[in-house]
C-alpha cells in the first residue's frame, strides 16, 4: 500500500513541478524572472528525481535495501541540485524586487551554497553505504540551512515592504520546507517513520513553485486587460 501511494504521489509531484516550470520557461518570454523561476522549477523536479525515480522502483520491486547505490548517488545529486535551487530562488528576489546592489549578500549566497556542494562531495558523507554517516549529514545541512534562513529573511522583509500579495507567503513555505526536512536528517535513521515528514516538504516545495506560476499568470492577464 506504501509503495502505491507513495509512488503516485512523487509521479503527481514530479509532473506538477516540471510541467509548471516548463510553462514558465516558455511563456516568460520577456520576463526574465519568470524563465528564471521556471528553471529553477525544472531543475528542482529533474534533481529530485534522481532520487525519486530509483526509490519508486524499489519500493514496487525488490525493495530499498538493493537500491543503495541508486539511491545514494540520487540523494547527493539532489542536495546539489536542492542548492542551486535557493541560489536560483536568491536571483528570482533580487529581479523580482529589482534589488540593485548589496553585493555582500550575494557573495554571503554564493559561499554558503559553495560550502554546501563541497561538503556533499566529501566521501566521508558514505552516500552509497547501507549506514550513512549521520554526522557528515548535519555538517552539510548546516551551511544549507543557513542559506534557507537568510533567502527567508530576504523574502519575509521584501513582501512585506512592498505589501506583495503574491509572494506574501513565500517566507513561510521555505520554513515549512525546512522545519519538516530537518527532523528527517536527524532522526529518520533511528525512528523510520519520520521519514513521512517529505511528504509535507514536498508540498512546501510544490506551493513555492506555484506562487511563481500564479504570479506568472496575474501578469498575463493584466497584460491581456491593458491590449
Amino acid at each position: 500500500m506504501q509503495a502505491i501511494g507513495e509512488t503516485i504521489f512523487d509521479v503527481v509531484y514530479l509532473i506538477t513541478v516540471i510541467t509548471m516550470g516548463s510553462k514558465m520557461m516558455i511563456k516568460g518570454k520577456g520576463h526574465k524572472q519568470y524563465r528564471l523561476f521556471g528553471m529553477m522549477a525544472i531543475i528542482l523536479g529533474f534533481g529530485d528525481a534522481f532520487h525519486l525515480v530509483p526509490r519508486m522502483i524499489a519500493l514496487c520491486t525488490t525493495g530499498l535495501e538493493n537500491y543503495t547505490v541508486s539511491l545514494g548517488v540520487g540523494k547527493l545529486i539532489t542536495s546539489i541540485t536542492m542548492t542551486i535551487f535557493y541560489i536560483l530562488l536568491y536571483h528570482f528576489w533580487r529581479l523580482h524586487y529589482e534589488v540593485k546592489g548589496y553585493q555582500n549578500i550575494s557573495y554571503g549566497v554564493y559561499l554558503l551554497g559553495g560550502i554546501r556542494i563541497a561538503l556533499c562531495l566529501f566521501p566521508q558523507n558514505k552516500w552509497i553505504s547501507t549506514e550513512p554517516s549521520l554526522t557528515w549529514g548535519i555538517y552539510r545541512n548546516i551551511p544549507f540551512v543557513l542559506l534557507g534562513i537568510w533567502i527567508i529573511v530576504l523574502f519575509y522583509k521584501s513582501a512585506k515592504r512592498h505589501q506583495d500579495k503574491m509572494f506574501g507567503w513565500m517566507w513561510l513555505a521555505i520554513v515549512l520546507s525546512f522545519a519538516f526536512y530537518v527532523p528527517v536528517v536527524l532522526w529518520s535513521h533511528t525512528i523510520p517513520m519520520v521519514g513521512m515528514l517529505m511528504i509535507p516538504k514536498t508540498c512546501a516545495y510544490v506551493w513555492i513553485v506555484a506562487m511563481g506560476y500564479s504570479d506568472m499568470l496575474h501578469n498575463e492577464m493584466q497584460s491581456d486587460q491593458y491590449q
